[in-house]
């Protein structure tokens, strides 16, 4: 069995596709892979922010249309870039087990978030982060940051940054844990849906793949990410707006906490929900529902 694998072509892509393809042929030997980079809009467009581009789903669209073409046999997704919604024909056959869904700072001088000064610049090319860093410390400057792992930490010197705030799932991969000034607890820095959750998509025609693929799939993890899939669906999926969520299974019980925000953290709006985890896409619903009710209508009617 032969199969083209699609992802996006920086090194983290590159290093988390193989990690896949290995998975892969552990547990069937025969299946040999292609690999296939394809560059998506969000590779491209460096120069504007995600949100001017469309917003999630820009690291995505073009490696699904190559799925559902047949011009690969499956993606491999980090599950933050991918929206609420799946497009008709595909499906997810494995979600890989998470890796640490926290954000990191890595700063000048080893400063952590808590010492910086007034006026701080700190760079980060999301609406999550940037809202969420202003909700706490008003004083400090977010300056707008594309590219990949590389190219954002060398801006910290290149633009006279004090630091950057990156997910800590690419750091670890990339092995640049030596490099992390500070894990950002959730109750500063609620992560984004999927964050640290590898997907395997392909067509839903892909019988025999799908097989071959389940055994890769993590429970928990796809429970969790469910959950908080659930609540971005049911907030609209791709709004222009700062949206969080993070889902944890522990003694068999799913606990769900989302957020909402302005972009310019002014008005941060955070609930949580818990309840079995079979019930994964109902809690997503309902901690909507909560956010909503609680002034995130008004927030989407801004938009």
């Amino acid at each position: 069995m032969k199969i083209k694998v699609g992802t996006r072509g920086s090194r983290l892509a590159l290093a988390q596709t193989n990690s896949v393809v290995e998975k892969i042929q552990k547990v069937i030997p025969e299946i040999t892979a292609e690999i296939t980079v394809i560059k998506t809009s969000g590779d491209i467009m460096q120069d504007v922010s995600l949100a001017q581009i469309g917003g999630q789903g820009v690291f995505v669209k073009e490696i699904e249309e190559a799925l559902l073409s047949g011009g690969i046999d499956l993606a491999v997704h980090s599950m933050k870039d991918v929206p609420g919604e799946t497009p008709e024909g595909l499906m997810f056959a494995a979600i890989l087990p998470r890796e640490d869904m926290r954000d990191v700072l890595v700063s000048r001088g080893n400063v952590k978030m808590e010492f910086m000064p007034k006026g701080a610049r700190i760079g980060t090319g999301s609406l999550r982060r940037g809202a969420q860093v202003k909700a706490i410390m008003p004083d400090l400057e977010i300056v707008p940051l594309r590219g990949n792992i590389d190219t954002r930490l060398n801006k910290i010197d290149t633009e006279k940054l004090t630091g950057v705030i990156l997910a800590a799932a690419g750091m670890k991969r990339l092995g640049y844990v030596q490099k992390i000034t500070q894990f950002l607890p959730i109750e500063l820095m609620l992560p984004a849906v999927g964050q640290g959750a590898l997907g395997l998509q392909i067509r839903k025609t892909d019988t025999e793949l799908l097989k071959v693929l389940a055994p890769l799939n993590h429970k928990q993890t796809e429970t969790e990410v469910s959950a908080e899939r659930s609540y971005l669906r049911a907030l609209g999926g791709g709004c222009r707006l700062p949206i969080a969520a993070y889902g944890l299974i522990e003694k068999q019980r799913l606990t769900l906490e989302g957020l909402l925000a302005s972009p310019n953290g002014n008005n941060v709006i955070r609930d949580k929900v818990w309840g079995e985890p079979d019930a994964a896409e109902e809690l997503g619903r309902k901690l909507a529902d909560m956010i909503l009710e609680r002034g995130g209508r008004k927030l989407l009617d801004l938009m």
